[in-house]
């Protein structure tokens, strides 16, 4: 099953999130499918192509709980 979840980079203390889609028994920094954006919860910035989420959601693609909270903070409908 294809799932849509957070991606961890940045250093010790300074965590940067990159929003994936990946297998959902693969690890978590593994190789992604597609890369769909960012998230930097020290400056609170999220960027994401809002476009290729909704079209992948519809494709049945389920977001992790983090990443659907996320998607509603920014206003993404049908999360």
């Amino acid at each position: 099953m294809l799932k849509l979840r957070l991606k961890r980079g940045g250093r010790k203390g300074q965590p940067a999130y990159r929003v994936v889609i990946m297998e959902s028994n693969s690890r978590r920094d593994g190789r992604p499918i597609e890369d769909l954006g960012y998230y930097n919860p020290i400056s609170k910035k999220f960027l994401v192509s809002f476009d290729r989420i909704s079209v992948r959601l519809k494709q049945g693609v389920q977001p992790t709980q983090a990443v659907k909270n996320l998607l509603k903070r920014a206003g993404i409908a049908g999360v």
